[in-house]
């Protein structure tokens, strides 16, 4: 299954990201099969190809959470958020 991910490139404490598509099995540092957009956190700069990224996503490509809702706060598209972490359960939910 193809991924429309982050890859975070960069220097230490100086990180930047690529939008890339890859096999979902792959390495997040390895190789890709296309860029599509680069973002960086420091300057709040992002950008990404909307059109190579919606026609992966016809072919049945998979988007991140994390991309999709940088697409949606940088309005490159108006769909939903989606929720790309889960909180921390507590120990007393736990042991219950």
């Amino acid at each position: 299954m193809l991924m429309i991910r982050l890859q975070r490139i960069g220097k230490k404490k100086q990180a930047h990201f690529r939008v890339v598509l890859t096999e979902h099995t792959k390495k997040p540092q390895g190789q890709y099969q296309e860029l599509l957009g680069t973002y960086n956190p420091h300057a709040k700069d992002f950008k990404a190809n909307r059109e190579r990224v919606e026609y992966w996503m016809s072919k049945g490509a998979q988007i991140s959470p994390t991309v999709n809702n940088l697409m949606v706060n940088h309005k490159v598209w108006d769909r939903p958020k989606m929720q790309s972490w889960k909180p921390k359960k507590k120990q007393e939910e736990v042991k219950k």
